[in-house]
């Protein structure tokens, strides 16, 4: 009792934990409850701790992702696009939402009655391992429920929000007003509703698989299906209503599917020719048809059953329908194509072949092209050229590819500026007269070792454009200068013309604070100073460039954004300060138009007192009916774009719907809808009703500086090496086949380059700035390239009138020259063949090259003249002795049918070519006068000539003690030694010009190696 009673008193263990000062058991009792009461709230204190940090880390988490949602609310608020970021996250979320919600209910639907509707007492019927599962599934059929469809839904939502363009596009589509040969359907169907119907159809079957996998499942894991041990296999009621609506439901979306497949067949890219040919017209298409009706009869079928609970008529029917689907469309259109098509291809298939091509050329703008037969002259004659002044005269000797280094010897004047390795190609009027013009922004260069305040702070812009003629060069083969130096002048325009400073641009540092109030010392560094001071002028940022910094708030946001601390913690930020970033020009308006593919190049001009970003944006689709399929990165990737971040994806449709521009001061951007019959470009105006502007609102300006898109005449100059045919039975045969040739002045195998230069073309009344091409014929399986010409490519590129908001209506004509194909006139490749083969060029190049000079051929350029064909081709010399040189041009090279001329400027070439007198009207300064010669030929002497008068800015930048790129003033001008060395240069130049002359290749030999020993003697002298 005693024992009984005292190990059940519920007293006893109270009485000794009580005790907190009693005897040695009271208080040995009471320390144990102590440790008991410790022991067990111990682990509550790490738990809470972890909860605690969990909590904080989840916070720190979402306020990193909110701080990148609100910079870019920021941003896009600052530039006026507010409307496309909520446009599409808004639709995003709508549509990411919708695919949840369709896919976690059914989901759940699917599971709730699997598991609702389980048979409750059958368990000694399932065998071991499905019960099993069945009870863990049991204890946690809450999250199973629940869970599974969520993450379904997350899935699919987040798969299915990245079509929200083609959600935007079905619900604002506008007509093309043009229908389909097959179906009569305006081409708004195919390029709009039909992608959108694929979409939903798509996505809808993926959702009743998933259900209905997870349903069926289910009835299995809880017996609704079983096998007995028996062995009868049975299905419950609810399981086989299950299955038979799942199944029903499947086959009406298939049927759809079936029935859309009828319309796509028309955008179909398989065969030899896109859209639908004779056997999807006589078998796909009927095939598609039957199967979309036999897919609804069996669904009914299995509503039937469903009813009747016989599954016989319904697996009955759904083999009949597989069977049907090989059938109908596997072995009836292989059957037909092979014994029906195959043996009489070219007539059965001939209208179909018609309507690629005419849908072909209307889907990339080639309907309007002229095409006209030009017969070649292959001879040349004396005076040929005496009608072609408008060409002539415009013959491009500066290479913008080449000539970089050039304007960064001249014009750089300080480490931290520079100038891309491809410059830009425009046109200017100076005094009354249209020159094409080689221009570049000088822009800010930070090395990236740099202190965070000299990369975000100080070097935050560029300064001015330079620009020189592209047909003339100075007497030494320099670049002639129209825009130069710092303050920039120059005929072209000066400071006082416009808003000099490149603070957005294709090199500009990935973000710069910059801004302050009024009574501010200025921290920016600016330009270099006048002529009598070693200092750096200072500028602020007055404009309106970035989102503001200037808050505590805003500088945690973007701290954040760039992983900087610095944003936050720096006391040199105000509150007017600004943060500038995303500001290339063409990652800018991608941004601001994310419905647009962005041409690669960018190019700067001087508008309306302002540096602006001309850029193109081109609208496209890939679901065009019957129109060929282009990969734009192959398309678009020549010679000069390799390498370049070039456009992707494939496509069949294309328009240059947008012209946008870039402030190069401010970083605003402006869209101006420049197709406005895009139907595409329309139906993104109904989207984003106040982001375009009309064409009509671009200033007379802006449209002079207007011109052909490249990435656009690359693609229709691709499509042209094919569908310049028009006859049927010719692109059936082949025969007729073009393609680019590769560039001859380089060893990769890359198509030529486009080149921008101001031509007339045959039966043009002017000439216009013209984007042009050449083809040869293509290279057949197996056989040898035949390198002559076959056609000549030409896209009229004026958009302005001299008023604002008016189009020239010759803009974007397409003019194609097709030359006989019983003639040889030889190709750009050819002809570097001819030019390097000439006894007289060979040995005059490989004269120079033996010296410390490298020879450089520069662009081939070619053009309709004298009824004919001439090549040119400027021939530059650059020093291999040192760093600072640049390639300057030397010779020109003419052909004309087999003819090569050579000479020291295009005149003295085109007459050598045209038997001592071309009749050419040349411009004045197109080439070197050899007996002008001031400097030596890697350009390390003084960086002006008395052409070219230097100012208080360039003397600055050319002072001992700066630290400077730009070419200095020769050492010790006036000691005796460098004097001699320079008369040493001279008297070598003049003897090896003579010697050439004359044809005394020794005699010239002998000279050159002077020439290249008083060199390398002025240097060691400068060097000292």
């Amino acid at each position: 009792m005693t024992q009984g009673f005292g190990g059940t008193n519920p007293f006893s263990g109270g009485i000794f934990g009580q005790g907190g000062s009693g005897s040695g058991p009271g208080n040995g009792s009471g320390g144990s409850g102590r440790e008991s009461e410790s022991s067990s709230s111990g682990p509550r204190r790490p738990s809470a701790l972890l909860i605690t940090i969990v909590i904080l880390a989840v916070l720190a988490g979402l306020f990193v992702a909110f701080a990148g949602f609100y910079a870019e609310i920021l941003w896009f608020n600052q530039l006026g696009f507010a409307e496309v970021f909520w446009t599409e996250r808004l639709t995003r979320a709508a549509v990411f939402a919708a695919a949840f919600l369709v896919m976690g209910l059914l989901v759940w639907v699917s599971l709730f009655l699997a598991f609702r509707t389980r048979p409750q007492s059958i368990n000694d019927q399932l065998n071991e391992s499905v019960a099993r599962y069945q009870r863990s599934l049991t204890s946690m059929r809450r999250l199973l429920i629940f869970g599974l469809p969520v993450l379904m839904g997350l899935f699919a939502g987040t798969a299915a929000q990245a079509n929200w363009d083609g959600v935007l596009l079905f619900f604002n589509q506008e007509p093309f007003g043009r229908t389909d040969p097959e179906f009569g359907l305006d081409f708004s169907f195919y390029v709009f509703t039909l992608p959108f119907l694929n979409f939903v159809i798509g996505f809808l079957i993926s959702a009743v698989l998933v259900s209905g996998i997870a349903g069926l499942l289910c009835h299995y894991l809880f017996g609704s299906i079983r096998i007995e041990s028996s062995g009868s296999f049975v299905v419950e009621k609810a399981a086989r209503w299950h299955i038979a609506v799942a199944g029903a439901v499947f086959l009406l979306l298939q049927g759809g599917n079936w029935w859309l497949n009828r319309y796509a067949t028309l955008q179909d890219q398989s065969g030899n020719w896109a859209g639908a040919m004779y056997t999807d017209v006589n078998a796909v298409i009927p095939a598609q048809t039957i199967l979309a009706v036999a897919a609804v009869l069996v669904a009914v079928v299995f509503l039937v059953t469903a009813i009747t609970a016989r599954w016989r008529f319904s697996i009955i029917g759904a083999a009949m329908l597989v069977v049907t689907a090989i059938i109908g469309g596997g072995i009836y259109p292989f059957l037909v194509q092979e014994y029906q098509v195959r043996p009489s291809e070219r007539t059965l298939e001939t209208p179909y072949i018609e309507r690629n091509m005419e849908l072909t050329r209307y889907a990339y703008g080639l309907e309007g092209i002229e095409q006209q037969d030009y017969s070649a002259a292959m001879v040349p004659e004396e005076g040929a050229l005496a009608n072609d002044a408008a060409n002539t005269e415009n013959i491009r000797l500066l290479d913008p590819n080449l000539v970089s280094a050039a304007f960064g010897q001249f014009q750089q004047f300080r480490q931290y500026y520079s100038f891309p390795d491809t410059l830009s190609f425009d046109r200017y009027e100076i005094e009354g007269e249209r020159h094409d013009t080689v221009i570049a922004a000088r822009e800010v260069n930070v090395p990236q070792d740099a202190s965070w305040v000299n990369q975000h702070l100080i070097y935050t812009h560029g300064y001015g454009l330079v620009a020189a003629n592209a047909n003339t060069v100075t007497q030494e083969g320099r670049p002639d200068f129209t825009l130069q130096g710092i303050p920039t002048h120059g005929a072209l325009a000066s400071d006082e013309d416009y808003q000099p400073r490149i603070y957005f641009g294709e090199n500009s540092p990935q973000y710069s604070i910059v801004g302050a109030p009024e009574d501010a010392p200025p921290m920016e560094l600016d330009r270099p100073a006048a002529q009598d001071s070693q200092e750096e002028t200072q500028y602020t940022f007055t404009g309106d460039g970035g989102p503001s910094v200037g808050n505590l708030f805003n500088r945690l946001v973007y701290a954040l954004r760039f992983q900087s601390p610095e944003i936050f913690l720096s006391g040199d930020t105000n509150e007017e300060s600004q943060i500038l970033y995303d500001r290339q020009p063409r990652e800018r308006v991608q941004k601001v138009a994310p419905f647009l593919e962005i041409d690669q190049n960018a190019y700067p001009a001087i508008i309306d007192g302002r540096v602006k970003w001309i850029l193109e944006g081109y609208t496209t689709s890939n679901s065009f009916p019957y129109s060929a399929q282009q990969q734009l990165e192959s398309a678009t990737t020549d010679a000069l774009t390799q390498g370049t971040p070039a456009l992707t994806g494939q496509v069949n449709y294309i328009r240059n719907s947008v012209k946008a521009t870039v402030d190069a001061y401010d970083g605003s951007v402006e869209l101006y809808a420049w197709d406005d019959e895009d139907p595409i470009l329309k139906s993104w105006e109904n989207v984003f009703p106040n982001s375009l502007q009309s064409y009509s609102e671009m200033s007379a300006e802006l449209l002079e500086h207007v011109r052909y898109p490249e990435d656009m005449f690359r693609v229709q100059r691709e499509l042209l090496s094919r569908y310049h045919v028009t006859d049927p039975g010719t692109f059936y045969e082949g025969n007729d086949a073009w393609s680019v040739p590769d560039d001859p002045t380089r060893e990769s195998e890359e198509p030529q380059p486009p080149y921008y230069m101001t031509l007339q073309m045959p039966g043009q009344d002017d000439s216009s700035f013209s984007l042009t091409s050449t083809y040869i014929p293509a290279v057949a399986a197996g056989g040898q390239q035949r390198n002559v010409l076959y056609g000549f490519l030409a896209a009229s590129g004026d958009a302005g009138t001299g008023e604002d908001g008016v189009k020239h209506e010759d803009y974007g004509q397409l003019r194609l020259l097709e030359l006989p194909r019983d003639t040889a006139i030889p190709g750009p490749g050819q002809t570097q063949a001819n030019f390097d083969s000439n006894n007289l060029v060979s040995q005059q190049l490989n004269l120079l090259r033996q010296g410390a000079s490298e020879v450089i051929n520069g662009n081939m350029i070619t053009l309709p003249a004298g009824e004919g064909i001439l090549y040119v081709q400027p021939v530059y010399v650059q020093s291999t002795a040192t760093d600072a040189a640049y390639p300057a041009l030397r010779h020109v090279l003419v052909a004309f049918g087999e003819e090569v001329g050579f000479g020291d400027t295009l005149d003295e070439a085109l007459d050598d070519a045209f038997g001592g007198d071309s009749g050419a009207r040349v411009a004045e300064g197109a080439g070197v006068d050899a007996d002008a010669v001031e400097e030596e030929i890697d350009g390390g002497g003084e960086g002006a000539t008395e052409e070219e008068p230097t100012t208080p800015a360039d003397e600055e930048a050319t002072t001992e003690g700066d630290e400077d790129d730009s070419p200095e003033p020769t050492p010790g001008a006036g000691s005796g030694d460098v004097a001699e060395v320079r008369e040493q240069i001279l008297d070598a130049w003049q003897d090896s010009q003579e010697a050439f002359e004359a044809g005394d290749w020794a005699s010239y030999g002998e000279a050159q190696d002077r020439l290249a020993q008083a060199i390398a003697d002025l240097e060691a002298l400068e060097s000292e």
